[in-house]
């Protein structure tokens, strides 16, 4: 009976999303016929009732319907995120009497992370190449469309600093800061190790409190999910115009086609070769994790139903998973670094300079540095990917229009990069999992 349920779930899940590309692309299309039979007022009507921010400047009259519904969904899980990061990793370390095995499973973590993003990036540099060998990557000219500055003072390595917070209080309460709360909860799990016996009072309440959060995201996940997908789905494809989609129609196709052949080739051959297990069930299971990722946009948002996918339907051991899928939601963003590759490549290509080999072995480095330190957040990718080309000196006037085309048009590319970190999170749960044996077959298999 709970099996069923899960699938029901999974069926709910993939109509939503049907549903709501369907309805997007509807209100899509509405959009653009009413703007250009100049009944502009019209659509701002519809767009204020039904998907307007709320929160945006001259929006005090807007309703926002679609809006407010996926916020309040986004919010709750968010919400949970901290207190569920904190909770399983000092569990999951308080509960590991072998520090050898600790220090053995923190280091294969490490490792398939980074032989993962450095596949990632190694393909990502071939397919961009092609394409820019191909002349797809054209010069490009909107007259309408302002040239964006970029961030400032965006070093890569800022990360590390990030690592250890000055205060506890404002790590706790900031969402942006999982590393710090993945370095406290380590470090409080390892105090409690030590203490073992002293502290059992504080051991039994992290577990009480990670009970409440199971209840509270399972509630969440199994009631409003397919709700939410449709409505985030929806509102962002009703939002979204087609204007400088043309420009760069290239960029979009490039990354889409390498990002999914990535997410639904790379992965199982991960799968098959170092877990050497079969990729199907772990395809079928994974599916609804990459559907809630691709929707939210966000690994924080699609965090706990990946925890909750990965220990009860994959096999993997909490011990694990609660080590893995926090750290990993946190510096494994190989959809990131695919994106930021060909973005740069796109980038380079259109605005006059010349892409070379050693110019893309550069990018992909910077791109590795970069992409640890992105927040596990909606649209983060993009707005990074301004370090790479500071870093390679792309910022001409051509340059910095490209790059306001790419933050224009990424939305729907950011959401496939969203699915891509949240699978490769749990693929590498899965490996360091069998390698361990804290792994059941069974469950896997099921």
């Amino acid at each position: 009976m709970k099996e069923k349920k899960k699938l029901s779930l999974a069926v709910k899940m993939l109509f939503s999303l049907l549903f709501g590309l369907i309805a997007g692309g509807i209100f899509m299309v509405l959009r653009e016929n009413l703007l250009a039979a100049g009944h502009s007022e019209t659509w701002n009507t519809i767009n204020r009732i039904l998907f307007q921010d709320i929160s945006a400047e001259n929006a005090g009259n807007a309703i926002g319907i679609f809006y407010i519904i996926g916020q309040l969904f986004v919010n709750a899980l968010q919400l949970i995120i901290i207190p569920m990061v904190f909770t399983s990793i000092t569990l999951a370390i308080c509960t590991m009497k072998d520090t050898k095995k600790l220090g053995r499973i923190s280091t294969k973590t490490i490792l398939v992370f980074l032989l993962t993003t450095v596949c990632a990036l190694i393909f990502a540099g071939v397919v961009g190449m092609s394409v820019y060998r191909s002349g797809a990557f054209n010069p490009i000219n909107v007259s309408n469309l302002a040239p964006s500055t970029g961030s400032v003072g965006a070093n890569p390595l800022n990360i590390l600093l990030s690592v250890v917070p000055n205060n506890i209080i404002s790590a706790f309460s900031n969402n942006g800061k999982v590393l710090s709360i993945v370095f406290i909860a380590v470090c409080i799990g390892l105090a409690i190790n030590h203490l073992h016996s002293q502290i059992q009072v504080f051991h039994r309440l992290l577990e009480e409190i990670n009970k409440i959060i199971t209840v509270c995201l399972s509630f969440v996940i199994n009631k409003f999910a397919p709700i939410a997908i449709f409505v985030l789905l929806t509102r962002t494809f009703a939002i979204y115009g087609i204007d400088y989609l043309k420009p760069a129609f290239a960029y979009v196709v490039t990354a889409v086609l390498a990002l999914f052949v990535y997410l639904l080739i790379g992965y199982p051959i991960y799968i098959r070769l170092l877990a050497k297990l079969n990729p199907i069930p772990f395809i079928k299971k994974i599916a609804k994790v990459a559907l809630f990722g691709f929707s939210t946009s966000s690994s924080a948002a699609a965090f706990p139903l990946n925890k909750k996918t990965t220990v009860e339907e994959l096999g993997v051991h909490d011990e694990i998973a609660s080590f893995t899928l926090p750290l990993g939601m946190t510096i494994n963003m190989d959809g990131t670094a695919i994106m930021q590759v060909i973005a740069a490549i796109f980038i380079a290509a259109s605005s006059g300079y010349d892409v070379s080999f050693t110019s893309i072995g550069i990018i992909a480095i910077l791109a590795l540095v970069s992409s640890i330190g992105t927040p596990a957040a909606p649209g983060a990718g993009a707005v990074i990917l301004f370090t790479i080309l500071t870093g390679m000196g792309y910022t001409n006037d051509a340059a910095l229009l490209a790059y306001s085309l790419i933050l224009a048009i990424n939305r729907p590319i950011e959401m496939l990069v969203t699915s891509l970190n949240v699978v490769g999170d749990s693929t590498t749960s899965i490996i360091v999992a069998k390698s361990e044996n804290q792994f059941d077959q069974d469950i896997y298999h099921h």
